[in-house]
Formats: structure tokens, C-alpha cells, sequence
């Protein structure tokens, strides 16, 4: 038996709106006056928590389908955002050390990447970051929430899964429904209700707690682990 750990990427693995702007900017001539600024202002309150938006894609197509945009722009818009990610037109950061991290909980645990996302520049940052290689698997457009089911139905049978992301809906409700421990990061882990195992606005703060969840779960059977809710109890 190995444990997994399925990481999502926007939000989680990669940090910054770059993507979410370019989306909006593609988006822009059809939509009403200002749009762009009118995302960044939503931006700008959703990383306070002020808003009950899901993430900044949410937020340009809530304010695009209140423009009046059809949904063939709005999916060439995307597509086209997504060619630029990880570009000057469409940047992203990781944490520091991430290519570390991953190394570490490597050992433990499967690692695997699932993303509702095309391949299509997902790869590529990939590769620019020197960590592609580090996961065991890599699922693209897989259609979360629902197609998050069956990932995590497979890892389940192999052992336990840790599910980390930055949308309780999409990312981590899959996992929660299956019995697996889930880690929420990102602008509403400090307002979700969702009773996940471990949050923090930041991934990076959460290295050791992930790193304790992969070194106890690839245990033996006969070392004891704490329950879902010790574990909440300590990070939330």
C-alpha cells in the first residue's frame, strides 16, 4: 500500500492571476467598459475574502456573462489564455522550493498532478520549473468535480490520498466524499467551512504538514494514525 498526493495546479501549485488577466483581456473586447479593471477589482477583493467567488476564472466569467459574452468567446478566450501561460503575457510563480518539497514527499507517496486544464502550457511551466517529472502521473481537462472521482477512487484502492487545491468544490468535495484527507489552500482557506485535514492561505506553509501526512500514512499498518478530524483539529 502507497499513499498519493493529487495536487491541482492553478491556485495551488501555480501562484499569481497573470492567467486570469490574460483571460480577461481576451475576453475584453467583447465584454462592457473597463472590464479588465472591473476583474482586478474583483480580484483584489476575492484575496481579501471578501467575495464568494470559486477563483478568478469564476470571477471573469461571472462579469462576462453579465456583459452579455457568448460561450464561444468565452472558450477562445481561454484557450488562448492558457497558450500564454507561464509567458510574460501570462504569468506564474510556484513557492520557493518546490522542486524540494515535491522530492521530499516523493518518497512517501505517489505524487499526481490533476487539472481541469489543458496540456497546452501546464506542461510547459512544468518543465520551466524542473518538476515535471517529479509526479507520477499527469491528468489534464479532467472535468472536476465529477471526473476528480475517479482519480481519486483509483489511488484510494492503492492506499491512502492526501487531495490538495484551492477549491473546495472542484478540488477537494470529490475527495471529502470518498473518505480522503484533503488540504485547502489559497484566499478562502480561512473563511471555507469545508472540514478538510489541513488549510493555509499558502501552500508553502504547509510543507511540513504534508510532509508529516506522507511520512505517517506510507507507515505501517501497525503504527498508529491520527483520525481526520486530530489532524483538522491542529491546522485549522
Amino acid at each position: 500500500m502507497r499513499p498519493s498526493i493529487i495536487f491541482d495546479f492553478d491556485g495551488t501549485l501555480a501562484i499569481g492571476h497573470g492567467p486570469v488577466l490574460a483571460y480577461a483581456r481576451f475576453v475584453a473586447d467583447a465584454a462592457g467598459p473597463q472590464f479588465v479593471e472591473r476583474v482586478e477589482s474583483e480580484l483584489a477583493n476575492y484575496d481579501a475574502g471578501a467575495t464568494e467567488y470559486r477563483d478568478g476564472y469564476n470571477i471573469v466569467a461571472s462579469l462576462a456573462e453579465a456583459d452579455g459574452v457568448d460561450d464561444q468567446t468565452m472558450a477562445a478566450a481561454y484557450i488562448r489564455s492558457r497558450e500564454e501561460l507561464g509567458t510574460r503575457s501570462a504569468p506564474v510563480r510556484s513557492m520557493p522550493g518546490l522542486d524540494d518539497f515535491l522530492s521530499r514527499i516523493g518518497q512517501h507517496a505517489r505524487l499526481v498532478l490533476a487539472t481541469n486544464a489543458p496540456q497546452e502550457g501546464v506542461g510547459r511551466v512544468l518543465e520551466n520549473w524542473g518538476v515535471q517529472d517529479s509526479f507520477d502521473e499527469l491528468h489534464f481537462r479532467v472535468g472536476k468535480p465529477a471526473g476528480l472521482k475517479a482519480i481519486v477512487e483509483v489511488e484510494l484502492a492503492e492506499g491512502p490520498v492526501l487531495a490538495v487545491g484551492d477549491i473546495v468544490e472542484y478540488d477537494l468535495a470529490p475527495a471529502l466524499a470518498l473518505g480522503a484527507d484533503t488540504a485547502l489552500v489559497g484566499a478562502t482557506a480561512a473563511t471555507s467551512t469545508a472540514q478538510v485535514t489541513m488549510r493555509d492561505a499558502s501552500l508553502e506553509n504547509l510543507v511540513s504538514a504534508i510532509h508529516t501526512w506522507a511520512v505517517q500514512a506510507a507507515a505501517p499498518a501497525s503504527s498508529a494514525l491520527p483520525t481526520t478530524s486530530e489532524r483538522s483539529s491542529h491546522h485549522a
